[in-house]
């Protein structure tokens, strides 16, 4: 096995979706695919813990050959040299003990140019990278317009989100699956937040205002224009990341691992759509247009 001491460094924080590298590690998979490591990758790998935006897809390349990466994901190294991938990790992502990796998730075997040493050409595929950045980024503002929208429903003080508001997506949020140009998301209207001081009856007879005001406030900042920026404590996988925007009302900080567009110019508009068909709980879709 290669010598893998240190981390995947990544690129994709500074928007990056072309770039080359060395490769590390080629492993067959047990479902008759492969994956490959290198040591510097734009790929965004899926998290294998909170798998909220799916990992890149795109080609890997050297003298002219190439072969498709179907999905990035997570892989680790522990300290005997046993490597795991995707959601076979046992431990969450930064453990100590473990070597943290991107993987790269071949379509079909890997081919055998695609060998440790060999450098190589890694090219994402941009449309798609947009499109999810778009949705990740209408995915947190859409949070964040949620959270202002319930405010004056909380009887106890429930903690605040990024924009000092009560944190109803904090303490409810259960799901979030971000897709290109938008996401679901679920939260839980349970005992434990009724408990927590949440007003679920009050929310339930207003929920087409609150949907109402939720949309203002995204028309709102779509039209600020606002910049939107990943920033990172490093360059490896588990460097610690944040996604940073200057809403109108200050700026808002989220610690994310995703990727996220450069300005909010580059949303035509956001909106959302709130289900209560199930009392129990609110499913919350958000769409973005590109501009």
């Amino acid at each position: 096995m290669p010598d893998i001491s240190s981390s995947s460094r990544v690129t994709f924080p500074e928007g990056e979706t072309s770039d080359t590298g060395i490769v590390l590690l080629v492993e067959a998979l047990s479902d008759d695919g492969a994956m490959t490591v290198v040591d510097t990758t734009p790929f965004h790998p899926v998290d294998h813990t909170w798998p909220d935006q799916p990992g890149d897809s795109g080609t890997i390349a050297s003298g002219g050959e190439s072969v498709r990466v179907t999905e990035a994901v997570m892989a680790a190294v522990s300290d005997d040299g046993s490597v795991t991938v995707g959601v076979d990790i046992p431990v969450k992502r930064g453990a100590e003990g473990w070597t943290w990796l991107v993987a790269h998730r071949l379509e079909g075997a890997a081919p055998a140019w695609l060998a440790p040493g060999a450098a190589v050409q890694l090219d994402v595929d941009d449309a798609r990278r947009a499109g999810l950045s778009r949705g990740h980024t209408a995915c947190h503002l859409a949070s964040l317009a949620l959270d202002l929208a319930l405010a004056d429903l909380w009887r106890k003080d429930p903690g605040t989100d990024a924009m000092g508001a009560p944190d109803f997506e904090g303490r409810a949020n259960q799901s979030s699956r971000i897709h290109e140009d938008g996401a679901v998301d679920e939260y839980r209207l349970g005992k434990s937040l009724r408990k927590a001081g949440f007003d679920t009856e009050t929310f339930a007879a207003t929920l087409a205002q609150r949907e109402e005001s939720i949309n203002a406030t995204l028309a709102a900042w779509v039209a600020s224009g606002a910049p939107s920026r990943i920033v990172t404590e490093g360059p490896t996988i588990v460097d610690r990341r944040s996604w940073q925007c200057e809403l109108p009302e200050g700026t808002a900080e989220i610690l994310c691992g995703g990727t996220h567009v450069s300005s909010l110019g580059e949303f035509a508009s956001i909106s959302v759509a709130l289900d209560l068909s199930d009392p129990q709980l609110l499913v919350m879709t958000t769409t973005a247009v590109a501009a």
